[in-house]
């Protein structure tokens, strides 16, 4: 047995399930770079598309189980935690994903077996495979076994930059999302400042000033949360 054979193997010794389809596995393990686009090669883009549906759905129907009375601002922050690539390279990792992965030595050579970006993709990859070979509940299994850790990680505290705190803030009061504008730029190129406005529905705007846009924003931001303890939206608020 070679040793990617051996990885397949391993791979699915650890996710608990035999694919009946040994193309459709090989198809979610392949990376683009395969033949290096000297000849046709399916690989798992395609299977990526609808691996992330797959994922959200699962997440989102596991947070909704775990909390009945959360609300929906929470959640989606919730969900942003755990459906992204970094956490899916994570669960790829403790697959057994990147020993299996079939790509070009050219890729290999650059990092892209270590890769986040990479092995996301792959992890989505192969959760769509999972979900055509053994159906949604087969996928689901996969989703609980490798994103126990994320879970625990939720609990975990998390120091949040203003504008993450801005927008959990007025979605938790049901109103739309901040929005941010430029209002000026000056300076020199190499050093310029960036005055940013930031306006939330119900408040009066508020500026802030940066070396950089996101700078600004932040500074914006963290202006607008002073406000949380002024008057509710529709009384009194400018």
């Amino acid at each position: 047995m070679s040793q990617r054979a051996a990885a397949v193997a391993d791979l699915e010794r650890r996710i608990g399930y035999v694919f009946a389809d040994r193309d459709l596995l090989e198809r979610a393990l392949t990376h683009a770079s395969v033949g290096d686009g000297a000849r046709e090669v399916r690989h798992n883009e395609r299977l990526e598309f609808l691996g992330d549906r797959v994922l959200n759905l699962c997440a989102a129907e596991r947070l909704m189980a775990l909390d009945p009375d959360a609300r929906e601002g929470e959640m989606s922050r919730l969900l942003a935690a755990l459906v992204n690539y970094h956490a899916c390279a994570r669960a790829a990792k403790r697959a057994g994903l990147p020993e299996a992965l079939r790509m070009s030595a050219s890729a290999t050579k650059v990092g892209a077996r270590k890769s986040d970006a990479v092995l996301g993709d792959a992890c989505e990859a192969l959760i769509a495979a999972i979900y055509i070979d053994g159906g949604l509940e087969t996928a689901r299994a996969f989703f609980l076994k490798f994103w126990a850790e994320e879970f625990a990680r939720l609990d975990e505290p998390r120091a949040k930059d203003p504008k993450t705190q801005l927008q959990e803030w007025v979605q938790g009061m049901g109103l739309p999302l901040p929005s941010y504008e430029i209002v000026s730029q000056e300076g020199p190129s190499h050093a310029p400042c960036f005055t940013v406005e930031v306006r939330v529905e119900g408040f009066s705007a508020e500026r802030g000033e940066g070396r950089s846009r996101q700078a600004a924003e932040k500074a914006a931001a963290q202006s607008m949360l002073l406000k949380r303890e002024g008057p509710e939206p529709g009384k009194g608020a400018e």
